[in-house]
């Protein structure tokens, strides 16, 4: 005989655990009343969309009380991407720092696929910087033995073949992150639907330009336009994001909407307690 199993809706943390609580932090809930709430109870919830908007992952069972020491580092990450993607060059300090002191923070909070996500990206960036930085080499071994400038080395088959490989890799790994956002909201999954196209048509671009620099250059220039238009679309919906968690946390009397996607995907523990 089946047993039907229905998660609550709502859960609070006190001392790492999760359970029912007639506590419910609302994300209309005014700031005064929030504050009213956290003073005399001993545990507050939320609903698991508000914690997936603030978080940008779904509610998990983490030891501890980090998440009401410390503040989201969310928005800290956030910033860092969407202003490294916007036409900037602050790779090293937008991109690489502020996303991985985000996403240790959010390792420290138990927030498994941001964590994940901020630190390869902080990865991503500081690699990609330390490219054009001329100190590192990078481009400079590519170089022929005659050539007159060590910029000459952009323009070897060996640089943009291994360039585009690359590419690719940051692809691949950004369609896991884009299949993995289909549980949390239709924004982020917009992020990584845009980084998909964005570096596969860098790929392309890279690709191009090294079986032919010089006859492919006009075809890899408008592959190149068209990745920093799909980063562009990339950036604007980052900063949606950025801005909808700071007025949930500043508790604004209007929200922005980030087309929750949660209720969509059964957990994989609410699907085996149905089948009890």
């Amino acid at each position: 005989m089946d047993h039907k199993h229905e998660e609550p809706a709502d859960t609070a943390y006190d001392g790492g655990l999760m359970h029912p609580s007639d506590e419910h932090l609302d994300k209309n809930a005014t700031r005064d009343e929030a504050l009213r709430r956290m003073r005399t109870a001993g545990s507050i919830s939320m609903s698991p969309e508000l914690f997936e908007k603030l978080y940008l992952s779904p509610q998990n069972v983490v030891k501890g009380d980090l998440r009401k020491t410390f503040g989201n580092p969310t928005p800290i990450a956030l910033a860092g991407f969407f202003i490294s993607l916007l036409p900037l060059g602050a790779y090293f300090f937008s991109g690489g720092l502020l996303m991985f002191l985000g996403g240790l923070l959010e390792w420290i909070l138990g927030n498994t696929l941001p964590s994940v996500i901020f630190l390869t990206f902080s990865a991503f960036w500081l690699s990609f910087a330390a490219t054009l930085v001329p100190d590192f080499n990078a481009y400079a071994a590519y170089a022929p033995a005659d050539s007159t400038s060590v910029a000459e080395g952009l323009q070897t088959r060996g640089f943009n073949a291994s360039f585009g490989f690359f590419m690719l890799a940051m692809l691949l790994l950004c369609l896991v992150y884009l299949v993995c956002s289909l549980g949390t909201n239709v924004a982020f999954f917009i992020i990584f639907l845009t980084l998909v196209l964005g570096f596969g048509l860098l790929t392309g671009a890279y690709w191009a330009l090294a079986a032919d620099y010089a006859g492919n250059a006009a075809f890899a220039s408008k592959l190149i336009k068209g990745a920093g238009a799909c980063y562009f679309v990339t950036s604007l919906a980052g900063l949606w994001i950025f801005a909808a968690i700071l007025m949930a946390v500043l508790e604004f009397p209007f929200q922005l909407p980030v087309g929750d996607l949660s209720h969509f995907f059964a957990k994989k523990e609410v699907r085996d307690k149905s089948n009890v």
